[in-house]
């Protein structure tokens, strides 16, 4: 995107889209762990990976 381009929207971004990308990976690949880490690692995985594209959209 040069200098001289608008964006309409965040959802216009690439760092949004992949962000959310991101994010749907890291909740596909933490479905798969064990039932132990579930409440532990799992959620803090998860925790961190949706502010991402949420403070783009904000900012």
């Amino acid at each position: 995107m040069s200098e001289r381009e608008s964006v309409g929207s965040y959802r216009d971004l690439e760092v949004w889209q992949q962000g959310i990308v991101l994010v749907e990976r890291v909740y596909a690949v933490t479905d798969e762990f064990p039932d132990r880490e579930q409440y532990e690692l799992t959620s803090q995985l998860r925790r961190a990976a949706v502010p991402i594209p949420s403070n783009i959209a904000e900012g």
